[in-house]
């Protein structure tokens, strides 16, 4: 059973213009997720991490709310903070069975 929202999102993907601009965002969403999930995993508030890196609670709070993009040099810092190291990959494109390209 899925969400108002996953219902909504789903309804809207149908759409070939909206998927385009939705999966070019795709990997911005992953690095935030990346970054709240591990910040959570470390047991830290957003407060706390700003103690252990110098950098503002209030920027972290943009860029966790997608309101920023990070530097390398800045994943780097947030996750030493945690005990964690930033790994960056390039992966190949994959076909779906409709012929077109996809990243996830």
């Amino acid at each position: 059973m899925g969400t108002k929202f996953n219902d909504f999102l789903a309804e809207q993907l149908k759409d070939p213009e909206f998927r385009r601009e939705y999966e070019a965002l795709q990997p911005e969403h992953a690095v935030i997720q990346a970054m709240i999930d591990a910040r959570k995993a470390s047991g830290l508030t957003q407060r706390e991490l700003s103690e252990r890196t110098g950098i503002a609670q209030g920027d972290i709070s943009k860029l966790e709310n997608g309101n920023a993009n990070p530097s390398i040099r800045t994943l780097q810092r947030l996750a030493n903070a945690m005990g964690m190291v930033v790994r960056v990959e390039f992966i190949p494109l994959q076909t779906d069975l409709a012929g077109k390209n996809r990243f996830f």
